[in-house]
């Protein structure tokens, strides 16, 4: 490949969300012996999952294949109540490792369920955070992908509320939101959006350097929504060649000029620095920052006490404070703590 630079989209990789859930996990994994269980993939990446499942944790796509009385995690992309229920009678440790920001989600659903509004919910059919948000009010709920679903829709009676899937794409939200204000006139929209301010931040670096692009690669696997908003987004802006790629070896050959290179927000870092290692750039790697994120999310709260205890311990030299790992959660990155579990 003759590559002579690579733009590299800032922010890239990791959310706030994921930080929380790998760094959760790995509290799991080193404070109990093994298997640990989880509720669905913690977060959708593939380097990211076999990386805990070769620590002995076992994903599973229903709750009760859990034996009864071991420690279980539920993933980022949240569960439906049932679900969190059926966790926390056969467990007995459960951490709720659920994205805030697909909480509140769940909230809007719950409250305005109460005040009697239908709910419209734009999401993917079948993905895990769809899924888990429908289960909330499943008699009052609608999923939609597209502006036609809208146009399917029945006539309701009484208000009606749209909702969102926190990793849509803003073209997305924007395009089937003018096809519901059509359709439901009276349409009622949360007063701070759905959309998570992560997804939406990585969309705008991406068409930060997409115009000086010859092509761009998108790091991130298949069945993350937000990776493959990004491969749409662009294609959208027109970029002519977009490849998504799990890993370096699935780059392709023949590439040429400026590559713009950014990540899903599942994606570790580790991912881009090896795919940059092998675009090898003549002219170097230019990083475009389009925003600063400083967002933090702390601990699930089933584990504070846990972390809490181990680092007081630790300061006592009692114990060996989990081979290394800061009990100070806010001090490590979650691409940092991946390394250590090699």
């Amino acid at each position: 490949m003759a590559i002579d630079k690579v733009l590299l989209a800032s922010p890239r990789g990791f959310c706030a969300g994921v930080e929380m859930a790998i760094k959760a996990l790995t509290w799991m994994v080193r404070a109990f012996p093994a298997p640990v269980f989880c509720y669905h993939e913690i977060v959708h990446n593939k380097v990211v999952v076999e990386r805990f499942e070769a620590l002995g944790v076992v994903f599973v796509d229903d709750i009760l294949d859990v034996p009864r009385g071991y420690p279980v995690m539920l993933s980022a992309h949240g569960s439906a109540p049932e679900v969190v229920s059926s966790a926390q009678t056969h467990s007995n440790f459960v951490v709720d490792a659920v994205c805030p920001l697909v909480t509140k989600v769940h909230h809007e659903v719950k409250v305005r369920v109460k005040k009697g509004h239908n709910i419209i919910y734009v999401g993917h059919e079948g993905h895990e955070e769809a899924v888990g948000t429908m289960a909330v009010a499943p008699d009052s709920t609608h999923i939609v992908e597209s502006g036609t679903s809208v146009e399917n829709l029945p006539d309701f009676d009484g208000p009606v509320s749209l909702l969102a899937q926190t990793t849509l794409s803003h073209r997305d939200w924007e395009s089937i939101l003018e096809a519901a204000q059509r359709r439901f006139p009276s349409l009622s929209t949360p007063g701070r959006s759905d959309l998570c301010f992560a997804t939406t931040n990585r969309q705008g670096a991406l068409m930060f350097i997409a115009e000086r692009c010859d092509s761009v690669i998108v790091i991130g696997s298949a069945n993350s929504s937000n990776t493959r908003a990004l491969e749409r987004l662009a294609g959208e802006v027109g970029c002519k060649q977009v490849f998504r790629i799990n890993h370096a070896s699935e780059i392709p050959y023949g590439l040429t000029g400026t590559v713009g290179v950014t990540a899903g927000a599942s994606a570790p870092e580790e991912l881009v620095n090896t795919v940059i290692e092998k675009l090898n750039p003549r002219s170097g790697v230019e990083e475009l920052r389009f925003v600063v994120e400083e967002e933090y999310f702390p601990p699930p709260r089933e584990l504070r006490p846990l972390i809490h205890a181990i680092g007081f311990f630790a300061k006592l030299g009692l114990i060996d404070s989990l081979n290394g790992s800061s009990s100070d959660d806010r001090s490590i990155e979650a691409s940092e703590v991946l390394t250590t579990l090699q």
